[in-house]
């Protein structure tokens, strides 16, 4: 399942599902079981039934049909925080790793 057509075109998978939501929600919205649950059942019919190799299922869920300007946002560069300089991104790794070394 994938939220980034471009990068799964790119990628050229054997198969998969594309659902139009922000990155990091393809199953659905937060707290709405019954909406994750039919996404992830809509997913799971489509790769069963593909059958030709490189196919992408757009399924036909819309995040909000009255607002469609995350699409504008979530793909921008001011999306995501700065990255750290690579020498803070390693102390905090070496920290986090030192957790399930003890």
């Amino acid at each position: 399942m994938t939220s980034a057509l471009d990068i799964t075109q790119a990628v050229n998978p054997p198969r998969a599902v594309f659902v139009n939501y922000p990155l990091g929600h393809q199953t659905g919205k937060p707290h709405q079981p019954d909406l994750q649950r039919q996404i992830v059942r809509d997913a799971l019919e489509a790769f069963e039934t593909i059958s030709r190799p490189g196919t992408i299922v757009e399924l036909p869920y819309v995040w909000d049909v009255n607002d469609r300007q995350w699409e504008t946002t979530d793909y921008t560069g001011d999306f995501l925080p700065p990255r750290p300089p690579k020498e803070d991104a390693d102390l905090v790794e070496e920290e986090r790793r030192s957790r399930f070394t003890k």
